[in-house]
């Protein structure tokens, strides 16, 4: 379908403990439309995280396929899944994974300089955290941020070079109820105002109220 954006077929992931196989996820079909917006549900332990990091071209299947654009992903080298990770999607993950030592603009702009984009980086990046409530706080650094203003830098992050799909595992699990749900209002934001399809893991049943469709996840399968 000329809307598929990532699509998972037959996708299995186990991995071994010991003498003992345990499968993560198994056989798992996914479609994830262009601009859509999709929550992922299910206990810990369902495989969640895991189908998101075989849809993000971080973690290989044992078997079966994941496409994006109707391209075997895995059928590139490592360095051209980076290629690919960089440039057309974008990760947010529970924990920020913001670098100590530089400010909330340097972060931003950290995978633009990675792919070499030098050209309105800078400004590209504080229109950004402008737009996310950030601008007093570009030049304060990780530990001078709020849980809340670290998952926004993030956000950021994950933006700054304009990915066709936003990935994010459990994004507002260290974070209080009031700043979770101004975390998701900036996301579906996002969503709204940009072809940026959004996929959420998370536990919080709210979230598939708002989301144009619903993976539930049990013991790697979907149910």
């Amino acid at each position: 379908m000329n809307d598929a954006l990532l699509v998972a077929y037959k996708a299995s992931k186990a991995y071994r403990n010991g003498a003992k196989e345990v499968v993560a996820v198994d056989g798992v079909d996914v479609m994830i439309r262009r601009g859509s917006s999709t929550a992922i549900l299910g206990p810990s332990g369902a495989g969640k995280s895991t189908l998101l990091h075989m849809l993000g071209c971080l973690d290989n299947p044992t078997s079966g396929s994941v496409l994006l654009d109707g391209l075997e992903i895995y059928s590139f080298s490592d360095k051209e899944r980076a290629k690919i990770r960089n440039k057309r999607i974008g990760f947010m993950f529970q924990f920020y994974h913001l670098l100590p030592e530089f400010t909330a603009l340097e972060n931003v702009m950290m995978p633009a300089m990675i792919m070499g984009r030098g050209r309105r980086i800078k400004e590209r990046a504080k229109e950004i955290l402008q737009s996310i409530g950030l601008g007093e706080r570009m030049t304060h650094r990780p530990g001078e941020l709020s849980g809340g203003e670290s998952q926004r830098v993030a956000i950021a992050r994950a933006l700054i070079n304009e990915p066709e799909v936003l990935l994010c595992d459990e994004p507002t699990g260290n974070l209080d109820s009031k700043t979770s749900e101004s975390i998701y209002d900036i996301l579906f934001d996002i969503k709204a105002k940009s072809n940026t399809a959004l996929v959420i893991v998370t536990h919080d049943e709210r979230i598939s109220e708002r989301t144009d469709s619903v993976i539930r996840l049990k013991d790697g399968r979907v149910v």
